[in-house]
């Protein structure tokens, strides 16, 4: 009768990977929550790079689409979670650009974390 060998544990000095392990390790609705929060940076980042890009200040890009500057300080938080299709049209139209939007499985959004 053959044994098997317990599989060691590859260890990691990785730190992302030590503490995605401890805190979300295989928990579906902690997976959840990442893909979320990475959506709503995502989508941040994107706010401010094409205000970067475009070369306009809060207050510049606040002014061409008749806000304040503390609102597109807020749009560029990765916390701020009430991003608006219409809000994120005018700051397209503001950089030349437009807002393109598509559906996916809610499957490979949570796997793809």
């Amino acid at each position: 009768m053959a044994t098997r060998k317990k599989q060691k544990k590859k260890l990691t000095t990785d730190a992302v990977e030590i503490l995605y392990s401890r805190i979300v390790g295989e928990s579906t609705d902690m997976k959840a929550l990442l893909a979320e929060a990475e959506r709503e940076m995502d989508i941040a980042e994107q706010i401010y790079n094409l205000r970067m890009e475009a070369g306009l200040s809060q207050k510049e890009l606040a002014d061409k689409i008749n806000t304040s500057a503390s609102v597109i300080c807020r749009l560029e938080d990765a916390d701020y979670e009430g991003h608006s299709l219409s809000m994120l049209r005018r700051i397209a139209a503001a950089v030349d650009k437009r807002v393109k939007v598509s559906f996916v499985d809610l499957e490979e959004t949570v796997s793809a974390t």
